[in-house]
């Protein structure tokens, strides 16, 4: 009978130890997707496409920047007999000395139109020492910084140039016919290809001589 016991209760003890087995087993074999598997059986979203702002690259200027010589500023203005009724544009204005002197010594108003930024700022330093010794010219100056291709250009009696002749051609083709009859172009040392100017001077600064183009629109 003993014997029996012994026998049954090893029995038990084997049946408890195999279910016991067989759950620690379950445990670790675990069907259930782990985080690896999660990734490779569904892969992350792509992120979303940074959005990129449409920049207009910086044009370059029509001329490299070359000052004019006040005997020249002084004759171009007088070609075209420029007085307080005026609207004076000067394309590519540089540091701003034609229009200071369109508005300081002839009382006309005047425009600049610059696209280097460095230059717009020296201009506005000019004018303001040009405005401390005649305050009365306060209203008649202003700089702009723009391609003067896209200025609007309509109400303009005068328009000033130092380009370089391919720019010259363009103004030719592209602004010359917006202009109102009557407007006086006036352009230094380059001229408008093959359109005759109305008038040519030329004027001797030091050992150098320059030529004035006057041009007056019909």
């Amino acid at each position: 009978m003993a014997i029996l016991f012994r026998l049954f209760r090893f029995i038990l003890i084997a049946a408890i130890t195999s279910s016991t087995l067989l759950a620690c087993n379950s445990l670790f074999t675990d069907k259930s997707p782990s985080p690896s598997n999660l990734l490779e059986s569904k892969p992350l979203p792509s992120p979303p496409p940074i959005a990129t702002k449409n920049v207009e690259p910086e044009r370059i200027p029509d001329a490299p920047y070359l000052q004019t010589p006040p005997e020249v500023v002084l004759k171009m203005l007088e070609m075209a007999k420029v007085d307080k009724a005026d609207v004076v544009y000067d394309l590519g204005s540089g540091d701003g000395r034609i229009v200071i002197a369109a508005a300081q010594k002839f009382g006309a108003r005047a425009i600049g139109i610059e696209i280097d930024p460095e230059l717009i700022r020296e201009s506005d330093r000019e004018s303001k020492l040009a405005i401390a010794k005649t305050p009365e010219i306060r209203d008649r100056i202003q700089f702009i910084k723009q391609d003067f291709f896209k200025t609007d250009l309509r109400n303009a009696t005068v328009i000033t140039l130092y380009l370089l002749p391919q720019a010259n051609l363009r103004v030719r083709s592209e602004i010359l016919p917006k202009l109102k009859a009557g407007t006086r172009i006036i352009s230094y040392e380059y001229d408008l290809g093959d359109l005759p100017p109305n008038q040519t001077e030329k004027i001797k600064v030091g050992n150098r001589e320059y030529r004035i183009y006057l041009w007056i629109l019909g």
